[in-house]
């Protein structure tokens, strides 16, 4: 079988042409199926020494979401072309790096599927935590990977693809002094929401006063954003959670400093709703299908990455100071939890 034509993947590796020698990239994983194999790729720019700043973007996770990767391209073309002369830009990469992985699950977007040729949701392919729980169905089960939100089998290893997206961002961000990341999705109502651990319980999440000063400062430089900032665990519960998992890694260490992964979850059920007819189609229901609105999409989003790499590499001038992490604390509890 001969690599089947993705779109998307082509417009990367056109990509990390591009960058040259700005870009350091490596395949994670080559995953096979059919008699093919095809890439996933890492990339990293920037500052090299691990405790420095990290902001890491990643989508395609789920093959259906494919405007997750073409977010996370647009916003990497953005990147090639400043570093050509944009002197701001590179002197904030001397001492923050940017890592990314655009494309997860390659063979879910060659085969039109949400999980992997396996038919597992890398999503909810993590060891599951003892604390938490998923939502029926949707939250992760074993039944069949026939259907959706398919976490593979018990005590099997994880997937190939989310086994190499773990260790990628194992070394290139968890002992990053400040380290934020956003995986894009789409697919969850007429908003787009901007979800934060944790995914398996309604706990509160540990760094509750770290997500409401970074909501603070979105809603604060960027007024008239779209995005209802929220813990994932007030729409639904996961178990198997790549970013819980990862947080719970990064929490285990020593070294001191935050780790806030996030999920862009692009509600496309508006476009759904603005062009009913696209709904016939599989991935109709999870991406833009007019033009115009695939290039609005691709533009709306670009604040926001530009925000939250500002935030990353300017991680202590917003953080909360003890005197306001407890007063901070009660007041995210009562607007998320409470």
């Amino acid at each position: 079988m001969s690599r089947p034509e993705i779109p998307e993947l082509e417009r990367l590796e056109a990509l990390i042409g591009r960058f040259g020698a700005h870009a350091r990239v490596e395949v994670l994983a080559r995953v096979g199926h059919g008699g093919a194999r095809l890439p996933i790729y890492g990339l990293a720019l920037g500052a090299e020494d691990p405790s420095a700043p990290v902001f890491a973007v990643t989508g395609g996770v789920h093959g259906l979401e494919r405007i997750g990767t073409e977010v996370v391209l647009a916003w990497l073309h953005t990147l090639a072309e400043l570093l050509e002369w944009d002197r701001v830009l590179a002197d904030v990469l001397a001492r923050t790096r940017v890592v990314a992985v655009p494309l997860v699950n390659p063979w879910g977007f060659a085969l039109g599927t949400r999980g992997n040729a396996r038919g597992v949701d890398l999503m909810r392919n993590a060891p599951p935590a003892a604390d938490g729980s998923g939502s029926w169905l949707v939250g992760g089960h074993r039944i069949s990977p026939r259907l959706p939100w398919y976490m593979g089998e018990r005590d099997a290893p994880m997937e190939p693809e989310a086994e190499a997206l773990v260790r990628f961002v194992e070394r290139e961000v968890l002992d990053a002094s400040v380290a934020i990341a956003i995986d894009c999705h789409s697919g969850f109502g007429l908003t787009d929401r901007i979800w934060f651990p944790y995914a398996r319980t309604r706990r509160p999440f540990p760094l509750l006063p770290e997500a409401y000063a970074l909501k603070h400062l979105l809603d604060a430089t960027l007024p008239n954003h779209v995005y209802r900032f929220e813990p994932q665990s007030l729409s639904y519960t996961v178990r198997g959670d790549l970013w819980d998992h990862l947080y719970d890694m990064r929490a285990a260490r020593p070294a001191e400093g935050a780790f806030l992964p996030l999920t862009l979850e692009m509600g496309s059920w508006l476009w759904v709703k603005k062009n009913p007819r696209q709904a016939l189609s599989l991935l109709g229901g999870f991406n833009p299908i007019k033009p115009h609105r695939l290039r609005r999409t691709l533009r709306r989003h670009l604040p926001l990455f530009d925000l939250l790499f500002r935030a990353t590499a300017s991680g202590p001038s917003w953080f909360p100071r003890d005197g306001e992490r407890e007063r901070l604390a009660t007041e995210a509890f009562a607007l998320w939890y409470g």
